[in-house]
């Protein structure tokens, strides 16, 4: 069995991220944690292996979507059908373990979509058929961005209409190695600032379907197009609209 690593390191954020949009952490090292065992317990180091503590780290600031991530329908609009939209601990568990499929759209210039049509062309040109609750996976090759402040600029993206398609043919699981599934959210303002439409700006996300999608994925490029199990359990986080996974692939023998 090998499994293949589809979640990006999280690291303090570069140089140039949006304020909103950084991820800090802070390591504690093991001197520190000695004078907090003698502060908390007046055990010194004296009486600890090697003179040392705990090692502990902290997020000052981490946000749910700012890692390998995946996003609940609560994270899309307040309702959907008129009922309150899922937050991430409301989904069932079975979604997030299924057979995967991937399709190839890499090479793809910043902004040109996947449709509905570019989709039935790769399934069929893997002879893929899609089973319901398959995970599909988009690549992109946008995660050799993941390390740069415009990350976020870069990516093809899924059209609503091609998103509609896929749960339409029982996917709700769908992930992606770009910042976003939606095409680059700077291309999609000017065009709905443009345009005057509500429904432009964040197309493929507020289609008003109940569906997950995984965020920032990285390494699809080691994945065979199927015959992969993708393991993406989000942390149970109560009432969040998304929350960070450790997304592997498991490879058949």
């Amino acid at each position: 069995m090998e499994i293949v690593d589809l979640s990006a390191p999280i690291v303090n954020s570069p140089e140039g991220t949006p304020e909103a949009l950084k991820t800090a952490v802070e390591f504690s090292d093991h001197a520190e944690g000695a004078a907090l065992i003698e502060q908390m317990f007046g055990v010194g180091p004296e009486l600890l292996r090697d003179g040392e503590g705990w090692a502990v780290d902290f997020f000052t600031r981490f946000g749910t979507h700012n890692s390998t991530h995946v996003d609940a329908p609560w994270h899309y609009n307040s309702k959907i059908d008129g009922r309150p939209a899922e937050t991430i601990d409301q989904l069932p568990l079975e979604w997030f373990f299924q057979p995967g499929v991937k399709l190839d759209f890499a090479g793809r210039e910043d902004g040109d979509a996947v449709t509905a049509g570019d989709i039935e062309g790769a399934l069929d040109a893997i002879g893929h058929e899609l089973e319901p609750l398959e995970i599909v996976l988009i690549q992109t090759g946008c995660d050799i961005w993941i390390d740069t402040a415009e990350y976020m600029a870069h990516g093809p993206g899924v059209t609503g209409p091609a998103t509609e398609w896929l749960y339409g043919h029982g996917i709700r699981v769908m992930g992606i190695d770009a910042w976003g599934w939606d095409r680059p959210l700077w291309m999609q303002a000017e065009e709905a600032k443009a345009s005057g439409e509500p429904g432009t700006f964040w197309q493929a996300h507020q289609v008003g379907l109940s569906y997950s999608q995984i965020e920032r994925m990285v390494n699809l490029d080691r994945l065979p197009a199927d015959g992969f199990t993708v393991s993406c359990l989000p942390l149970p986080l109560l009432g969040g609209s998304a929350a960070p996974a450790r997304v592997v692939a498991i490879l058949d023998d």
